[in-house]
């Protein structure tokens, strides 16, 4: 693989409140392309970090770039260049949705003969084309969280930034804006994803970065930080009630297993240093002393294990 360019950086920045230190020599770097996950409990410095690079906020110390360009020097050229959706509707509620986003659209110099395609084209992106004629304050919760995300992609941005875009939103709706980040990140956009629910950016970022108390604890593509924090390996099986005691006596033998749980014919338990050739052996070795086995799964360590993980070991 190439090497991947910047879409934003961060070089030894600090952000002090007052008394408080939101961000304590923070280096970050996120890959143009990427969908990135900006993960760590509340007051980890995520929203600060993003008002930084949002061109909405100054930084005490250190240097922020983002597309190549610094946002404090050249604001209204990061403004081109980003889409922010905050944690907050910002909506005008006497507006219709379709009036809402061709105001946007004049805002950023979109010709007027152009603004009510665009509108009309972003309501069906987001799912909301049979909204357009409503006004805003009928809307649900989660139709106007969508709705933001339409008005951040008015100006065709190449980065999207969005803080905590599930905030509140009920599991439908979750899943309904999850599936929007994804498509937006096939469509060649980078994405900047804040939350602090780690589920909600399971299954589409391709890269993260870990924040706590300040810092930056951990970044790179989400299969290099599994593989390098997630060397053991957690195996389900099921099989023929009658050999569930053969093959719990088996696997308590072996000193790579560990955490062995037994239920209605399924067994569950994490090998230590699990390459695919151990795995393999393992099961061989069951399979060899007669144990039937329908289904073996080996399941990957989620998000919320991981940031665990990184957390204690920068506590240690």
């Amino acid at each position: 693989m190439g090497r991947r360019t910047m879409m934003i950086s961060f070089a030894g920045v600090k952000k002090r409140y007052r008394t408080t230190v939101a961000l304590d020599g923070v280096n970050m770097s996120i890959p143009r392309g990427s969908v990135t996950g900006l993960v760590g409990p509340n007051g980890a410095g995520k929203t600060t970090s993003i008002l930084l690079m949002s061109t909405l906020l100054s930084r005490d110390e250190g240097t922020v770039e983002v597309g190549g360009l610094d946002p404090e020097l050249d604001a209204p050229g990061v403004r081109r260049l980003i889409g922010y959706m905050p944690d907050f509707f910002g909506v005008y509620e006497s507006l219709t949705a379709g009036e809402y986003l061709q105001f946007f659209a004049a805002s950023h110099g979109i010709a007027p003969d152009r603004r009510f395609s665009l509108a009309s084209d972003l309501l069906d992106l987001v799912g909301l084309s049979d909204r357009a004629g409503d006004d805003v304050n009928t809307l649900s919760r989660g139709m106007k969280q969508r709705l933001s995300l339409a008005r951040s992609l008015v100006h065709d941005p190449d980065l999207l930034v969005l803080d905590e875009p599930a905030a509140g939103l009920d599991p439908r709706a979750r899943v309904h804006l999850r599936e929007l980040i994804a498509e937006l990140g096939r469509m060649g956009k980078t994405v900047v994803v804040s939350s602090h629910v780690l589920t909600e950016l399971e299954g589409i970022c391709s890269d993260i970065v870990v924040m706590d108390e300040g810092r930056v604890v951990a970044q790179g593509p989400m299969a290099s930080i599994r593989a390098s924090l997630a060397s053991d390996r957690f195996i389900r099986m099921r099989l023929v009630d009658q050999d569930v005691d053969l093959a719990s006596g088996l696997l308590e033998e072996d000193p790579r297993v560990s955490g062995l749980t037994v239920e209605s014919g399924r067994i569950g338990f994490s090998v230590e240093d699990a390459g695919d050739d151990a795995s393999a052996e393992l099961l061989a070795r069951l399979v060899g002393a007669g144990v039937r086995v329908s289904e073996w799964r080996i399941e990957q360590i989620g998000l919320e294990e991981l940031f665990l993980r990184i957390t204690q070991d920068t506590d240690q």
